[in-house]
């Protein structure tokens, strides 16, 4: 089981640290604008039938993975923008596992996806860059998580894409890519 559990959180669990610094806080961004370099290094080369290998038994394509991270990360962009122009907003979740089994993450071109992850990642980075400090304290209420303020948000997301890439990059290595 611990294999298992290592392939399925590679980097580790999401653990947010509850106070943050600017300098830790501007890494976080930085981090999260070079997502999209990331996960194109992490998919270069690969061939149709090794976008189509799982990255763990059980678990989602290489394909699905590279499709799921716009798929969220639209998702962390709505969110940061709700908490930004409303009191505490209700977010609402969706069914990932479900929206990996759609037709676009089963089948389509990754390259689809590393377009709509740079341009997304190109306008949220704006919107973090534009911030106070103060702004990541306003809250949102998730319904998995709580109450979570925007600095929660960010190391949550930035996390997120860490963890995804390494679930390609670790494939790679296991297989010899």
């Amino acid at each position: 089981m611990a294999a298992m559990k290592d392939m399925r959180f590679p980097i580790g669990r999401f653990e947010p640290r509850p106070d943050i610094s600017g300098a830790e806080r501007r890494t976080l961004i930085t981090s999260i604008a070079k997502a999209p370099i990331r996960l194109r290094a992490a998919l270069e080369e690969l061939t149709p039938g090794q976008l189509d290998e799982p990255y763990r038994p059980e678990g989602w394509t290489v394909r699905q993975v590279a499709h799921h991270l716009p798929d969220s990360h639209l998702n962390g962009y709505i969110r940061f923008k709700l908490a930004l122009t409303e009191e505490q907003p209700a977010v609402k979740t969706y069914n990932e596992k479900l929206w990996a089994e759609l037709e676009d993450s089963r089948l389509a071109a990754p390259e689809i996806s590393l377009r709509l992850l740079d341009s997304l990642h190109e306008r949220w980075t704006l919107v973090l860059r534009s911030l106070k400090p103060e702004d990541f304290t306003r809250t949102l209420t998730h319904p998995e998580f709580g109450l979570m303020s925007l600095d929660a948000v960010l190391q949550l997301y930035e996390w997120h894409g860490r963890h995804h890439i390494a679930h390609i990059t670790s494939l790679r290595q296991r297989m010899g890519w």
